[in-house]
């Protein structure tokens, strides 16, 4: 599983430890990953991914995880989270349907 949020697309960083004696060694920043529940209203079910906090914060601003899914571009996507997109808006449209 690669350590890559899929919200914000941040990834691992490379860059260097400079000690007081002026040593450098190569190091990796991680980004702050955390494995997150968010419940699918469309769905019913909980989606477990895993987001940065960055992520999860924009998830929730865009008022929850379908909301989130219908404003972002396919593109920005990727293959797990277009999927999901793909049946959110599907469960949705067959709703208004039968709504109308």
């Amino acid at each position: 599983m690669a350590r890559r949020c899929v919200v914000t697309g941040k990834g691992v960083l490379v860059g260097r430890n400079v000690s007081h004696a002026n040593n450098k060694t190569k190091r990796r920043f991680l980004p702050n990953l955390q494995p997150v529940t968010l419940i699918s209203d469309a769905l019913n079910q909980r989606i477990r991914l895993r987001l940065s906090t960055n992520g999860l914060k924009t998830v929730e601003h865009a008022g929850g995880l379908d909301a989130w899914l219908a404003a972002t571009p396919d593109a920005k996507l990727d293959q797990e989270t277009l999927r999901l997109k793909k049946r959110v808006a599907k469960v949705q449209a067959r709703r208004a349907a039968a709504a109308a």
